[in-house]
């Protein structure tokens, strides 16, 4: 099973280095407004929160495309959160 547990692994490595660049972004604007970026971080969190509780699940049949499912969520997911890290301003 090293393929769940690498699964958790780019999940948590993914939605951490997203929330350290919007830290990163407001540690160099601190003159700016924080509410988006800290929506931005939760969002990532809740986002951590849904994808773990996925692959956690034991109830599913075809896990090979369950896992595949849930790392395709998780670039999607991701791409979006980065996207929104480039609009702040």
């Amino acid at each position: 099973m090293a393929n769940v547990r690498n699964l958790k692994k780019d999940i948590n490595y993914v939605l951490g280095d997203i929330i350290e660049a919007v830290y990163f972004w407001e540690y160099e604007n601190t003159d700016k407004d924080t509410k988006k970026s800290e929506a931005i971080i939760d969002e990532a969190i809740e986002t951590f929160d849904e994808l773990i509780a996925k692959v956690n699940d034991k109830s599913v049949e075809d896990k090979k495309a369950h896992f595949k499912s849930i790392n395709e969520e998780l670039e999607s997911k991701g791409r979006a959160l980065i996207e929104k890290i480039n609009k702040l301003k």
